[in-house]
């Protein structure tokens, strides 16, 4: 298969398309129209190409094609060191570029009333989902690193010049965290390559080549492990690296925090995933008990801090700390009923995570605080954002019906499997965060919805526009679609574990 014929490189053109045609609109006039246009266009298309993907990867297997990865191609791009091109999917991507497109979808209609300078703001925001799809696509080492990149860059201006607060020192300080942990993953990339292969073979940067070789000697794994882990790891808010995220996402703009909790997140697991873990799993089974300790207390610390903020926006942020380390949590469990649990909780979470930042946002727009103590009985004054709030706050409490049920029992029971003493006592551990995350979520429920009217001014707002409920809603029916039809999703993304488990039990 030619990389044109190939519908996965189309995620990554139809958003360069997008670019192309945003940078000839205007700012003014009938310029915001054509703007809207192109970007719900550019959208739309995604969210249509990631149903046909899912629509092939689901009739494939239904076929019985087994392959490890489908729509597999590549092009040479740089031949000395063997670097290509290289895309393919399997179970896990797929559901993560479905989960992408429908977060990118739901953000620009977020986004319909961005001002300032909104082609600006769209043209960043497509370059970091440019970034995102191909990051997902990608089964090369170098061409995962590029789009990681370019998912990451974009960041600093879409918060410091879009975003709100002391926007400034969090776009700064988000950019040079992340930055030191691409440094980290890039050391760790080049340290795999010169293993990639036998002596005498030809280098790879090719994940599945290298995962097949199993050529990278036991005492290197123990170095390069941490350094992929923890480069990966910083972005998915792993304790003690996540100082970044509630400060990131307070001073983003509604969109940027929908698609940086909902996704960009999401490539931290993956990549912890689809590189630490598969291409080096003697050193995934002997270091696993340091990483467990570090996303255990991300599960358990993120929740308490939750429950101290008063600021919307950090209460979600330090929620997200949580059921993030919850994803690297059930990795590191190394079964494959766990591993389920991580991606349904990354997709979960990116979905619920990206509704609770689409409401926080449109209650901001409307109320000017994000302070709860300043803020009471708003269900009575926009009921639809009310309700939008309470569905949101039940999945992340895990309410059955809805998506964080189905993920989060499907961790803990897997994790629980584990016949490892240390590893059952933490998943004991874990579990609090259940009982945690109800405090939080019922508190600023009542505070906020429900009760008197804090402020008389705010019975003259308005609820909901049709933009913002088409956003909203459309998050809605997929975390409720998780939650009743979980068979569903299992059946795509569970064949993805099988031949890493066998690879981490033979390590042992």
């Amino acid at each position: 298969m030619t990389i044109f014929n190939n519908i996965l490189i189309y995620f990554v053109i139809i958003p360069l398309l997008t670019l192309g045609g945003l940078a000839l609109c205007t700012n003014a006039g009938r310029g915001i129209r054509a703007i809207r246009a192109v970007a719900v266009t550019g959208a739309t298309a995604l969210v249509a190409l990631a149903a046909y993907l899912v629509y092939y990867f689901v009739t494939a297997r239904a076929a019985g094609v087994q392959d490890a990865m489908l729509l597999r191609s590549d092009v040479m791009w740089y031949e000395p060191f063997n670097i290509k091109l290289a895309l393919g999917v399997d179970g896990v991507s797929v559901v993560m570029i479905a989960l992408s497109a429908i977060i990118v979808f739901a953000g620009v209609f977020a986004s319909w009333k961005m001002n300032p300078l909104p082609k600006q703001f769209f043209l960043w925001f497509f370059l970091l989902s440019t970034g995102v799809f191909g990051f997902f696509i990608s089964i090369d080492l170098f061409t995962m690193f590029m789009f990681y990149e370019v998912a990451l860059i974009p960041m600093y201006l879409l918060i410091g010049v879009w975003g709100s607060g002391n926007k400034t020192y969090s776009a700064m300080k988000l950019t040079l965290m992340l930055m030191g942990g691409s440094a980290l993953l890039m050391l760790g990339i080049i340290g795999i390559y010169f293993h990639s292969a036998p002596e005498g073979s030809p280098l790879t940067m090719n994940i599945l080549e290298i995962a097949e070789a199993n050529a990278i000697p036991h005492s290197w794994q123990m170095y390069l492990f941490p350094l992929t882990f923890v480069g990966f790891g910083v972005l998915g808010a792993m304790f003690p690296f996540h100082t970044w995220s509630p400060d990131g996402h307070a001073s983003a703009p509604t969109a940027v925090s929908m698609l940086h909790a909902g996704v960009l997140m999401k490539l931290g697991g993956y990549g912890c995933f689809r590189i630490a873990i598969c291409l080096m799993p003697f050193a995934a089974n002997e270091l696993a008990w340091i990483f467990l300790l570090l996303t255990g207390i991300s599960v358990v610390y993120g929740a308490f801090s939750a429950c101290v903020q008063t600021d919307l926006k950090y209460i979600n942020a330090y929620s997200s700390v949580s059921h993030c380390g919850m994803v690297l949590f059930a990795i590191l469990m190394f079964n494959t009923t766990a591993m389920t649990g991580a991606v349904l909780q990354m997709l979960s979470h990116g979905l619920m995570t990206a509704l609770f930042f689409a409401l926080i946002g449109m209650i901001y727009g409307r109320t000017h605080t994000r302070d709860i103590q300043k803020m009471g009985g708003l269900m009575q004054i926009m009921p639809y954002l009310g309700v939008g709030y309470v569905i949101a706050g039940m999945a992340s409490l895990g309410l059955p019906g809805l998506s964080g049920f189905v993920a989060e029992m499907t961790i803990f029971v897997g994790s629980f499997m584990h016949e490892d003493t240390f590893r059952r006592v933490l998943t004991i551990a874990g579990t609090s965060s259940i009982v945690i995350t109800a405090v939080y979520i019922l508190r600023v429920v009542g505070k906020l919805l429900f009760g008197p009217v804090v402020d008389e001014h705010h019975r003259q707002l308005t609820d909901a526009t049709w933009e913002e409920k088409l956003s909203t809603a459309t998050l809605i029916v997929c975390v409720a679609a998780i939650g009743c039809f979980p068979n569903f999703f299992v059946d795509i993304i569970s064949g993805s574990f099988e031949p890493v488990v066998k690879a981490l039990n033979a390590a042992m």
